[in-house]
């Protein structure tokens, strides 16, 4: 006795077999299985069962949850899912603000950023970036928009420019890149919070903000006059490094920030000809930090020439750099999906952490 065979002979009928299931479901980004409420309609016919799903934070893993069903059912299985992020929006049309900040600068935290954004826009949210390094603006030249300028709304309101399903703004596109930005401290922080604030973003599930680097003014602007639902710190194993994030960490612990995780970036180089890793900058100190926060550490993203290009061009590294790296004997997952796995776990944890719920009912019909 198998499949769906087993459930009826437990007097289960094919809906209560499905759900039953989804809610042992187990997966990195789902550690909790899938709620019920998730589930919109199951519908079986003779030649398959269809299954769709309203995810309430950004993930796309229908493959795999078809796999699931499919190999406890014994039938076919069609996965459908849409990203209904829940929740009221924490400021303007924006449900969920995520400061990505760094102790130093060098450690790849702009890259993280604009990936991490990418990451989520590719999970089926709505995404937006704020580039709040007012000094040294990189979001321009990540998304080769440097010859771009925002058009404004009206007198007070500008619009932002959009790439690949991402709305960006950054004071890089008002001010040319040869004129330096020569501004002390208060008129940094008032001119981010223009950018914040007389920026017409519309609805947004997440909006990416990429911090400058250290624990000065324009991070307690952010830290106190916005809404952040978390941060994320970015470092490499470097010792220089690791001192500098643990600055940041406790910045935000004063301020009472929640700290979504660490991504430890450059973690390791995959030689191609020894077929080893080599920890240029230093061994498992994110993961050493992490532990003693008591944070995640979300990602551990290798040094990569992939990861140079396609930042250098502008390009979406979810979109071009998806599959697995061929050439490495020692990594089989994929440059982008060190991304993804980082945008599934930030958006689960920033759900799980709230009160909020769907409520759906379920529909079974039958054909």
């Amino acid at each position: 006795m198998f499949g769906l065979e087993k459930w009826f002979a437990k007097g289960k009928n094919t809906k209560q077999a499905i759900i039953e299931l989804l809610n042992g479901y187990r997966s990195a980004a789902l550690p909790v299985g899938i709620d019920a409420n998730w589930v919109i309609k199951t519908q079986e016919s003779k030649a398959q069962i269809q299954v769709q799903i309203n995810f309430p934070f950004a993930i796309q893993c229908d493959q795999d949850v078809a796999s699931y069903l499919q190999q406890h059912l014994g039938k076919p299985v069609e996965v459908t899912s849409k990203v209904v992020v829940v929740g009221r929006p924490k400021f303007k049309a924006i449900k969920h603000i995520i400061l990505v900040a760094s102790g130093k600068g060098g450690v790849g935290k702009s890259t993280t950023a604009i990936n991490l954004a990418y990451a989520l826009r590719a999970q089926g949210a709505k995404v937006g970036v704020l580039d709040a390094d007012i000094y040294g603006p990189s979001l321009p030249s990540l998304l080769a928009l440097e010859d771009e300028k925002p058009q404004a709304k009206d007198d007070k309101t500008l619009l932002p420019i959009e790439k690949s399903g991402i709305k960006a703004m950054s004071i890089g596109f008002l001010v040319p890149a040869e004129d330096a930005t020569v501004w002390r401290g208060p008129m940094a922080s008032q001119a981010l919070t223009q950018l914040l604030n007389e920026t017409d973003w519309g609805e947004l599930d997440y909006l990416i903000v990429d911090m400058p680097p250290g624990t000065g003014d324009i991070q307690l602007t952010m830290t106190q006059k916005v809404p952040a639902s978390g941060a994320v710190i970015v470092t490499t194993p470097q010792t220089l490094a690791l001192a500098d994030a643990q600055k940041g960490i406790a910045m935000f612990e004063k301020v009472q920030l929640p700290i979504l995780g660490l991504v430890e970036n450059m973690s390791y180089f995959n030689c191609e000809q020894c077929g080893s890793r080599n920890h240029i900058f230093g061994h498992s100190g994110g993961t050493t930090l992490a532990s003693r926060y008591g944070v995640p550490l979300l990602a551990e993203v290798p040094l990569n020439e992939q990861i140079r290009t396609a930042t250098e061009q502008g390009e979406d590294i979810i979109a071009t750099v998806r599959e697995p790296n061929s050439e490495s004997k020692t990594d089989n997952h994929g440059i982008a999906d060190h991304y993804v796995d980082c945008a599934q776990l930030v958006a689960s944890m920033l759900y799980y952490q709230s009160d909020s719920t769907s409520g759906v009912e379920i529909v079974m019909t039958e054909d």
